[in-house]
């Protein structure tokens, strides 16, 4: 049963050598790459459902590849925090996948363009379940090598300029990752996460001075911070969104976003949240990492709600409104983490922070894949995506409308869509940070929620104001919307409409998803450890 918890990779791997092979037959290769999408859906379903949802479930199950045991051998673990993220990348894989056979051209489908797709899926599904430090560096670079062909695909000069920036910058980030790998490493003799964790917790029985982890640990957060796109790291996305296939852009935006954030969960509350060290920074005052995450990730956040929802309301185009919208976004899954940080761990607002965050993900997954598929249905259709040449797109295609109707209600967080929990269980964790004392850094992010809110609220209406409503434009009245790309869109608005009317599931999902990142004994656990203390 074990070998469940490698399939989603497998099936990935696999599809993405099929495809490459399959190039002189596109067809074929089109069918082949839909296919092994759908197989990736129904990998991460089965496993998934076995492991974690099922009633008799256990919780979480490992692979140890080559048999080699854990903390000597490469471990792979599927746990309630990886299976919530590998649902985000079926969810938007899929939708992405579908979308792009009717968009991209057939001569760019059939030049590289399925193969780099799932190795995209191949670096973010190892990300998400890797069990070892420096895999997960490896994960972020196959996901990374990936990402500077798609932003260069379509071989433009702007395209070739953003690129180039996104690549450079990513270098940088990736070297400062090595550091920091290599530095965690002489530190704990081990880059087992699980064995790292054990080791921290007691680092007098195994001879470890805890005190370089915080340090080391910044400059991790620094890089998570850069793949997230969180302020002041946030400068690659405009261009790397507007330059990438909107397929591609979707899954930036939906699922390549959330490694960053992933990886901040999993180290910080699983692997170093036990470490005893004292922090003692801009009067936050604690006896672990997380007590420099806490201000430093909210100060992330609030830039970040500030920066984005401002820029979003100065642009004049769909992809730029949707691109500096999704820099404000991740804002909102920064900051109920920011709080679960500076919560005491021994209470219950840490947890509900969390499952708040992975909401607020999962929300900011659907919707943003959807607006941003969206402005490619409207751009193919009318030749241009610029605010002041469309208008009356509700009344020329009332059921493409409809969908980003219902993306822009759900960004507001209108009720009963995915965004008004997020939006909501947000506001909860602020409040209930005010209610335990937290402070300054509480009302900062009740604050800024409110302020990101109303940007929103802006933004959206603009958009739809300015680009669905009204009298048509000569763009609008001749254009010939693709039926089969708005299939896809009506489908992603209905898991927008279906996961928001049948939350409660989903909610426990996170739950679940929240007490496996903060319970470092069963993470331990599920892991084994059998080779014994690590290298």
């Amino acid at each position: 049963m074990s070998r469940l918890v490698i399939a989603p990779l497998l099936v990935v791997l696999g599809t993405a050598v099929l495809t490459l092979a399959l190039g002189r037959r596109p067809q074929l290769q089109r069918a082949t790459s839909v296919a092994g999408v759908v197989g990736y859906v129904a990998a991460v379903s089965v496993a998934v459902w076995t492991f974690v949802l099922a009633p008799a479930a256990p919780g979480a199950a490992t692979y140890q590849v080559g048999d080699w045991p854990a903390p000597f051998g490469i471990t792979l673990v599927l746990d309630g925090l990886s299976a919530f993220m590998l649902t985000i990348a079926a969810a938007v894989g899929l939708a992405s996948m579908l979308f792009a056979v009717r968009y991209v051209t057939p001569e760019n489908q059939r030049v590289y363009y399925h193969p780099l797709f799932h190795l995209l899926l191949v670096g973010v599904t190892g990300a998400f379940l890797t069990g070892d430090l420096f895999n997960l560096f490896v994960w972020f670079e196959v996901m990374l090598i990936v990402s500077y062909v798609f932003v260069a695909f379509y071989g433009t000069d702007y395209a070739t300029a953003a690129s180039f920036r996104y690549l450079v910058l990513n270098l940088f980030g990736s070297a400062l990752m090595l550091v920091a790998v290599g530095g965690l490493y002489a530190t704990t003799g081990t880059l087992n996460m699980a064995d790292m964790a054990r080791r921290l917790a007691n680092p007098a029985a195994y001879g470890v001075d805890p005190a370089p982890v915080v340090g080391l640990s910044a400059l991790l957060l620094a890089v998570f911070a850069l793949k997230a796109g969180l302020v002041p790291f946030q400068f690659w996305v405009p261009a790397a969104y507007t330059a990438a296939p909107p397929p591609i852009t979707a899954m930036f935006a939906g699922v390549t976003k959330k490694v960053g954030m992933y990886a901040v969960v999993r180290l910080y509350f699983t692997v170093f949240a036990g470490v005893p060290v004292s922090v003692d920074l801009a009067g936050s005052l604690g006896a672990s990492p997380l007590a420099f995450l806490a201000p430093v990730l909210a100060a992330m956040g609030i830039a970040s709600i500030l920066v984005g929802g401002f820029g979003a309301v100065g642009q004049d185009r769909l992809e730029g409104v949707f691109a500096y919208s999704s820099v404000g976004q991740v804002g909102f899954i920064a900051l109920p983490i920011a709080v679960a940080a500076a919560a005491d761990p021994t209470g219950s607002l840490r947890g509900v922070a969390i499952a708040a965050a992975l909401v607020f993900a999962l929300h900011h997954a659907l919707v943003k894949g959807l607006l941003f598929l969206s402005s490619a249905a409207v751009q193919d259709a009318t030749g241009t995506d610029s605010l002041r040449d469309l208008g009356g797109v509700a009344g020329h295609s009332p059921v493409l409308s409809g969908a980003v109707f219902v993306a822009l209600l759900s960004l507001i967080g209108l009720p009963p869509l995915t965004g008004f929990f997020g939006k909501f269980l947000a506001f909860d964790t602020a409040v209930r940070g005010l209610a335990v004392d937290l402070g300054v850094l509480s009302t900062l992010a009740l604050v800024a929620l409110l302020l990101g809110a109303v940007l929103t609220i802006l933004y959206a209406t603009r958009v739809w104001v300015d680009g669905f409503w009204g009298p048509e434009t000569p763009a609008v009245e001749t254009s010939t919307v693709d039926q089969g790309q708005v299939a896809v869109l009506v489908a992603l608005a209905a898991a927008v409409v279906l996961v928001g009317v049948g939350f409660d599931p989903v909610y426990r999902f996170a739950e679940t998803a929240a007490s496996a990142a903060i319970d470092t004994e069963a993470y331990v656990d599920v892991v084994g450890l059998d080779g014994g203390g690590g290298a």
